[in-house]
């Protein structure tokens, strides 16, 4: 013996009828603090915070930073086992 029934309702009507809470409220103010918090990030991301942040205080200054920064990247290529690409001049 089968019995079918087929409800037609809306999930707040479901969720009611099984007893279930409405957690809305508290989803929509969770969600408000998630935004505001990530506004607030973003708003703190300047450049130079950003470079301070990705490159480390080895390769930071002009003059002595990017010769490390030329190291840095021959060291990737030998550990590629490449040769790095001419960059035009005499060495």
């Amino acid at each position: 013996m089968k019995i079918k029934i087929d409800i037609e309702c809306t999930p707040e009507e479901a969720r009611e009828f099984m007893g279930l809470p409405n957690i809305a409220p508290m989803q929509d103010a969770l969600m408000e603090e998630i935004q505001k918090k990530l506004e607030e990030n973003i708003k703190n991301m300047d450049p130079e915070t950003l470079m301070k942040t990705w490159v480390p205080l080895t390769m930071q200054g002009m003059s002595q930073g990017m010769g490390q920064w030329g190291e840095m990247q021959k060291m990737f290529w030998q550990n590629l086992n490449m040769k790095p690409p001419s960059s035009g001049k005499d060495e």
